[in-house]
This record gives C-alpha cells, structure tokens and sequence, in this order.
C-alpha cells in the first residue's frame, strides 16, 4: 500500500505510538468497549493514511484524528442503543446488589460500573468535553481545536458535566482508592 503525501518526512510508527493512547481512551470512554475502541482507532489510522491533502504538523493530525474518532464513536454508540432498544427485555441486566463483605476491588468495580454509567445519561457534547479532558488529557484549547467551539464553550460543558456527574453519583456509595 502505498502511503499518501501527508506522512512524507514523518515516521507514521511515531505518529500511531504517540496518539494512539489518547485516541483509544477517548474511544472507549465513550463506546465503552475494548475491541470497537481499538477498531475505531484502527479505522481512524486507515482514513488518516488515506487522506489526500497534507496535514501540516503533529499538533493538526492529533486534532483531526480525534475528530475521526470522536464521530465514529459516537456513530457506534448510537447503533449501539439502538440495537439495545429493540431487544431491551432480552438484554436487560440485573441491577449491581452489594456485598457486605465484598473487597476493596470489587468496590472499585462497582464505582466504575457507576461512573460509566453516569458518563452514558450525560448529553453527548457534555460526555464529550469531560472524557476528552479527563480520560484524554486534553487541553482545553486542544479540545476546542477538535470540537471546534471556543475554550470557553469547552469550559462550560466539561463543568456542567462534572456538575451533572456528581447530582447522579452517590458519593456516600462510590469507593475509589
């Protein structure tokens, strides 16, 4: 295969090392899959060796990627629910009962469990903000250049979302060590 013009005088080895991390936690904070988060990357690298035009830098192939990655995403996780709707009486899951005696791990489970919970009930573009800063470390300018909205909008939605987090959690319920 050959690799198109964008990539001349940088290592793409270098280019999927570097931004592969943060493009696979912003992928699996929102899909909440393991395997579709790595294939959403692997399919955000394909476009990326794709693309006709040239990106100018690092900085515009992390940004532009992100993109890629937050709407596939995104689009996975709307299939997703819809799917789930129409069999929501076959796949329901029991809700989490807990254990007295259960260990410090498994208290940890369960406040992921609820913290990934509460981050699916966010509005996709609070979800968004939050799991791009947060779970992608993100700056805030850099979540603006991906989003494409100003710093100060992105400020905005990552503090409602916290906002609205810590309204759904129980904080007398969640143990994180």
């Amino acid at each position: 295969m050959l690799l198109s013009n964008d990539i001349a005088g940088r290592d793409f080895e270098e280019i999927y090392r570097k931004l592969f991390p943060t493009l696979f936690r912003v992928a699996y904070r929102i899909c909440l899959d393991q395997g579709l988060a790595e294939d959403i990357c692997q399919e955000a690298f394909m476009r990326y060796l794709r693309r006709p035009t040239p990106l100018p830098d690092l900085d515009q192939t992390k940004y532009w990627l992100l993109r890629v990655v937050r709407n596939h995403s995104l689009n996975v996780e709307k299939r997703r629910k819809r799917e789930f709707r129409a069999n929501r009486e076959v796949t329901r899951a029991p809700r989490w009962t807990r254990d007295e005696t259960a260990d410090d791990e498994v208290l940890r489970s369960e406040t992921q469990a609820a913290v990934q919970a509460a981050l699916g009930t966010l509005p996709v573009n609070l979800r968004t903000a939050l799991v791009m800063r947060e779970y992608g470390g993100l700056s805030y300018r850099e979540i603006a250049s991906v989003l494409r909205i100003s710093e100060g909008n992105v400020k905005v939605r990552v503090f409602r979302a916290r906002q609205r987090l810590a309204k759904i959690l129980d904080p007398s319920n969640l143990h994180v060590s």
